[in-house]
């Protein structure tokens, strides 16, 4: 079954809404603390609360996909994910805000069941194009979540923020219910099977090597955007958060331009983009390292950093559910664990390499992750080549790739 253009729109809308549920806090958190007398040293424990639900809901709930109907599932986890931000707009002390952000974040791996679904209903011709477009919609919610949920707030206060979100979450669940087909199962599994299935991902080369990849990808994306704003608030530019927010535009445009990596993927492209991407993702770095004298490189470097980003993520998603048609949603769970630790890597790592070398040592670590991404993807090639003696068997009887061991720890940032 093919998929339309307006399911298409409506599977990326999907996503953009519910990936907003866990980003559309950070640029609120000092409103939120001062509105509920949270000290600034622990307001960042609601942006940790989100992603904890998240983590969590990506190995227990998405490889629920593979068992029910998903467009059931979709709808249930969007109307659950706006009780959680319902309850966060509403909350009168910090624990039934970090309550209610957890359970919003838990259900926001919607977003992969999402991802996982177009990729089941998409003809293997154009499943590249439908990841792109999807991807596309993530990016969407990550990037322009920051820049709504701040001009929301400033015109109603930061509750707004999470009551226009619970209201948008709920017109999406209306619209799925409604635009999506129905995903009967032929082949009904126990939970307790799909789980042991994603552990056997983890035996498979492809799937580790292209989610050893991710895990540096994202921590070096991380990098950028948890700490692009320590040097640009800072002399000599003293940037406010409105003239911050506008590099999000930058770093939206090169993301969206990044669709196309779809089609790419659809034409048995995708080994030499992703090659080309990753050497780009390094290079980008060059260019965002000089934020203490030009504003354009910087522009110029989050366009290129978040291009490739995208572009190398639709590739690894394109190949692993070529892979794996027959559960996609559990192998996107799987995958999405790497790009969860990578990014929560890289906000940690960013802050502590600032506070020791300044930018320049945050932009040495962020091109360290993307080095070893190469890597990562290049000793996965290097296996691939090797040909049968390198392959091992899956649990399910094919013949998979064994696990790629890369060990890359990124230099000190006063190392160079």
């Amino acid at each position: 079954m093919g998929l339309t253009i307006g399911r298409r729109l409506l599977f990326a809308a999907t996503c953009a809404g519910a990936v907003a549920t866990v980003y559309a806090a950070q640029p609120v958190l000092a409103e939120i603390g001062a509105d509920l007398r949270v000290p600034d040293a622990e307001l960042g424990w609601i942006v940790t609360a989100g992603q904890l639900g998240y983590l969590a809901g990506l190995a227990l709930l998405v490889p629920l996909g593979d068992l029910v109907d998903r467009r059931r599932l979709i709808t249930t986890q969007l109307v659950l994910a706006a009780a959680g931000v319902a309850v966060a707009a509403v909350a009168t002390r910090a624990w039934l805000l970090l309550a209610g952000v957890g359970l919003a974040g838990l259900f926001a791996v919607v977003v992969q069941t999402t991802v996982a679904y177009a990729a089941a209903l998409a003809t293997p011709a154009d499943r590249g194009r439908t990841l792109g477009t999807v991807t596309a919609g993530v990016v969407v919610g990550i990037l322009g979540a920051r820049v709504a949920a701040g001009a929301l707030a400033a015109v109603a206060g930061w509750r707004s923020v999470y009551l226009a979100l619970a209201t948008l979450l709920l017109a999406l669940a209306y619209l799925v219910r409604r635009l999506l087909p129905a995903d009967p199962r032929a082949e009904p599994a126990s939970y307790r099977a799909v789980l042991a299935s994603l552990g056997g991902l983890f035996r498979e080369r492809l799937f580790v090597t292209r989610g050893l990849v991710a895990l540096f990808l994202f921590a070096s994306f991380g990098t950028l955007w948890s700490g692009l704003a320590l040097p640009l608030a800072a002399p000599p530019w003293r940037l406010g958060t409105a003239q911050i927010g506008l590099f999000g535009i930058a770093g939206l445009a090169g993301a969206l331009g990044a669709a196309r990596a779809g089609r790419w993927a659809d034409r048995g492209l995708a080994g030499p983009v992703t090659g080309g991407a990753l050497a780009l993702l390094t290079g980008s770095w060059l260019a965002l390292g000089q934020a203490s004298w030009s504003l354009w490189l910087v522009g110029a470097g989050v366009l290129a950093l978040d291009f490739a980003v995208q572009v190398v993520h639709v590739g690894n998603q394109h190949a692993l559910t070529a892979a794996h048609p027959d559960r996609t949603s559990t192998v996107v769970g799987g995958y999405m664990i790497f790009y969860s630790l990578g990014s929560a890597l890289g906000a940690a790592a960013t802050t502590t390499a600032y506070a020791s070398a300044g930018w320049r040592g945050s932009s040495i670590l962020g091109a360290a992750f993307a080095g070893c991404a190469v890597l990562a993807w290049l000793a996965g090639r290097a296996r691939s080549a090797g040909g049968p003696a390198g392959r091992v068997r899956s649990a399910g009887g094919r013949k998979a790739a064994g696990p790629v061991a890369v060990s890359c720890a990124p230099r000190s940032p006063t190392a160079s």
